[in-house]
């Protein structure tokens, strides 16, 4: 029974959009002509596919190769119209073929596990079958752009999965929401227990994912360290969809970092701050604006300075990036007036890796030939903190990349907090 209504649900969802907008005309900077990125953090682009392929990251998640593939292909394999001939992932409407209709196919297989395993008593396999579903369903809306109806019906279907999940694992996830513009805004805290209040660490991602993506960081590190992690969604996606990204990318997080003081299981004096490329940028800032409350951060691949201040860099950048951020800041194309905004976001034209040292340790890793994150950022990051700390680690295997980079983070954790 209940198979039949999962089933129905995405027939209910998806039936008004047959007809919905094609992702990569929404922003629309498909004609600016791209380098191909193979990096660990962004995956690999090359000149057929509209989206940037984040074949590490998503089997780091827990997607099987071969069904990744499987899906990509039959995406590769499709008749039907796109809305670029020479973009494979740019099928028009709700349909085979289609980005999002795939990778909804994709997950609704797992639910249908999860829903059969369930039945068998087996809520450890259910538990991973209901977050495979998650991730496919976030994998289909990717790379959430605001305006982009298919994407908001999969990530509806995302959170129905992760919470479904959610309630068969073994730790404790509690939603921690507060106000910011009398709106509210929602994170999730991942407790290892609650014997005593424990170090805590905020964690984002990049400008194109959900927050509930993040479990995994949770579940294989944060946990056997026994640091709660507390995620929060970048400005203008997911459950921060209702606020645009700005110079100020950490006003969130420091609406959140305010409201755990009230939460029982997180020991206030022990607070850090993890973030992923954009979400770098917040936890960075965060080192420097909330340095009494905040104890020890960690940058992966963080977008600081040169990203947002090198016009040669950015115009390299593959174009569904370009639409990602223009679509965070509230703009309906990727104008030649962005660059000029993005300055803004500078942390060093703010100010902040130019002046006084922040009191807090910042551990600031990269990869080797980061096409975003150059040394020379986390050189800055290093330099303007008292036991600040730049290393690159080596880009190969890029399937271990995030293992090693994570390693690195908790171990910086484990001693700083």
């Amino acid at each position: 029974m209940r198979e039949t209504e999962s089933e129905n649900l995405s027939v209910k969802l998806f039936k008004p959009t047959k007809h919905a907008k094609e992702t990569s005309t929404i922003v629309g900077s498909v004609n600016q002509a791209s380098n191909d990125i193979d990096s660990v953090l962004d995956g690999d682009s090359d000149n057929s596919w509209y989206r940037v392929l984040r074949r590490p990251q998503w089997t780091w998640q827990g997607v099987d190769p071969i069904e990744m593939e499987e899906t990509l292909a039959r995406i590769a394999a499709s008749d039907n119209d796109r809305s670029n001939d020479k973009l494979l992932d740019t099928v028009v409407g709700y349909r085979s073929g289609n980005w999002p209709y795939e990778w909804t196919q994709t997950g609704i297989s797992h639910q249908k596990t999860a829903l059969l395993k369930e039945e068998q008593g087996d809520k450890e396999g259910a538990f991973t079958d209901w977050l495979r579903a998650s991730t496919c369903f976030s994998i289909a809306g990717y790379p959430h752009l605001k305006g982009d109806p298919l994407s908001q019906q999969t990530e509806i279907l995302a959170n129905k999965a992760f919470h479904s999940a959610m309630e068969k694992s073994t730790f404790r996830i509690e939603k921690v929401v507060t106000k910011v513009d009398g709106k509210s805004l929602e994170g999730f805290l991942y407790i290892p227990h609650t014997d005593e209040p424990l170090p805590t660490v905020i964690v984002s991602g990049s400008l194109d994912s959900l927050q509930t993506d993040l479990w995994h960081l949770f579940q294989t590190y944060f946990a056997p360290a026994n640091i709660a992690m507390l995620t929060l969604d970048m400005p203008s996606v997911g459950r921060s969809s209702a606020w645009k990204l700005t110079e100020d990318s950490s006003r969130l997080h420091q609406a959140m970092l305010h409201e755990l003081v009230s939460v029982p299981w997180v020991d206030q004096h022990r607070v850090g701050c993890l973030g992923i490329r954009f979400g770098a940028n917040a936890a960075v800032r965060m080192a420097f604006v909330e340095q009494n409350l905040i104890k020890s951060c960690v940058s992966v691949g963080g977008i600081l300075h040169a990203m947002l201040t090198d016009a040669k860099r950015l115009k390299n950048i593959p174009p569904m990036h370009l639409d990602t951020i223009a679509s965070r800041m509230g703009k309906s194309s990727a104008s030649a007036s962005l660059l000029t905004q993005l300055q803004a976001l500078s942390l060093r034209h703010q100010g902040l890796l130019n002046g006084r040292k922040t009191k807090v340790p910042i551990l600031a890793l990269g990869l080797d030939g980061d096409p975003v994150c150059p040394d020379s950022d986390n050189q800055l990051a290093a330099l303007y903190s008292y036991g600040g700390r730049a290393k690159t680690l080596p880009s190969k295997p890029i399937h271990d990349g995030y293992h090693r980079i994570m390693l690195e983070a908790i171990e910086w954790f484990t001693r700083t907090l």
